[in-house]
């Protein structure tokens, strides 16, 4: 394969596996809005979106760890399946920087930041590997 299709194989790959993480992303938070509604006077201040955090049930936030470990690991397979483990580690540190990024900003409980930052990583390998595997087949 010529350096000019595999770099652009790369990059598509990539912001495939990105714009796939994105339309999840955005479906949990419309699901996590219905399950945890905001408050009708609810106008976007920092200190109600915190408010908002802190009182999030504990089971409305393990359905989101579950629904980020499906999305780090469906996002990095189809990043590697597209293109390579470049393509697919990139995508996976990106979304491991963005959960660290929330949960730095928002007042999560410490049960929460710890297992997300442990499922993220575990599931961008894991989705990395399964696309890996599925290429040799």
């Amino acid at each position: 394969m010529s350096n000019v299709l595999y770099f652009v194989r790369t990059v598509a790959a990539f912001v495939v596996g990105l714009f796939v993480a994105f339309v999840l992303v955005v479906g949990v938070e419309l699901l996590s809005n219905v399950l945890h509604p905001l408050p009708s006077d609810f106008a976007g201040e920092p200190e109600q979106v915190c408010l908002h955090v802190a009182n999030c049930p504990a089971w409305v936030l393990a359905i989101v760890v579950v629904a980020w470990g499906l999305i780090a690991s469906i996002a990095t397979w189809i990043a590697q399946r597209i293109g390579n483990v470049f393509s697919a580690t990139l995508l996976g540190l990106l979304l491991f920087a963005a959960v660290g990024l929330n949960i730095w900003m928002l007042p999560y409980p410490i049960w929460f930041e710890v297992v997300i930052m442990l499922v993220v990583p575990i599931a961008c390998t894991w989705g990395a590997r399964l696309g890996a595997h599925n290429q040799k087949s």
